[in-house]
């Protein structure tokens, strides 16, 4: 059988995720924020209190440019730096009480557009499909930690819908 890019597990995965985060992205619009500042808050409502090297690390980001994103985010009000009791030098993020209502905007979005990609396919399937999905993911977590890799951005894709 001949390869076919359409059908290949990794392309479609790929794909996937990027036309979710694009039809986010659509709805997200008007709530003022870009993409890189909703993705910062939604792996923050996850991880609050990490500090930003370990949050680049889970965004795939340099620390630079996520530093710089963080600076104008606490201008505007949404995240705040505190320091770490444990690390004079270290400074923790959390987000501001400004971020509630905007996080619960955030997660109706993505059921919007869950919903949206799953329409059509009843709730046995879709509960399978989770599973499936679960079962790949855990067998590439377990593998890359084998393999001596740090699995701290596995949950990166989870938040896009």
């Amino acid at each position: 059988m001949p390869y076919d890019p359409e059908r290949s597990f990794g392309f479609l995965i790929h794909d996937i995720a990027r036309l979710l985060r694009k039809r986010f992205d659509q709805r997200a619009r008007a709530l003022g924020l870009s993409r890189s500042q909703w993705q910062v808050l939604a792996h923050l409502s996850r991880h609050e209190g990490i500090n930003q090297s370990g949050l680049a690390e889970i965004l795939e980001i340099e620390n630079i440019t996520l530093g710089r994103l963080i600076d104008r985010m606490e201008e505007a009000g949404w995240v705040e730096r505190r320091p770490d009791r444990n690390d004079r030098r270290a400074r923790l993020l959390y987000m501001t009480e400004k971020v509630a209502p905007m996080m619960a905007r955030m997660r109706a979005l993505a059921e919007e557009t869950r919903n949206e990609a799953l329409d059509g396919l009843p709730m046995a399937e879709r509960e399978a499909l989770m599973d499936t999905l679960a079962h790949v993911r855990a067998n590439l977590s377990e593998r890359g930690r084998s393999a001596g890799e740090d699995s701290q951005g596995e949950d990166k894709a989870a938040d896009y819908a």
